[in-house]
């Protein structure tokens, strides 16, 4: 299965405006690992400029998960874009690597 990575720059605002959008952002993230698309999500530390979500399947569900957060929507992302991700080590790799 291929894996994308859903990579967000983040508004400088963003901790401070994320309360508003936070439970919509977060049932639509959870509907999307229901679905078996989103694996893992989270904001990057120190600083909090950047966000990853890794997804599985098809690149259009990461891209359709974008266009349908509210953390886009409302400007607390300044700009994202999804990068194929061609992993090799892990029992959930695309491509696994057999020595």
């Amino acid at each position: 299965m291929a894996h994308f990575l859903l990579i967000y720059d983040l508004a400088d605002d963003y901790l401070e405006r994320r309360t508003a959008f936070r439970a919509e952002h977060i049932g639509l993230a959870l509907a999307a690992v229901e679905r078996g698309e989103l694996l893992l999500g989270g904001a990057l530390a120190d600083p909090v400029d950047q966000a990853i979500l890794l997804f599985a399947g098809e690149r259009a569900a990461a891209e359709a998960f974008a266009n349908a957060d509210p953390y886009v929507t409302n400007g607390l992302v300044r700009s994202w874009r999804v990068r194929a991700w061609t992993t090799v080590v892990g029992e959930a790799a695309a491509s696994p690597i057999r020595l």
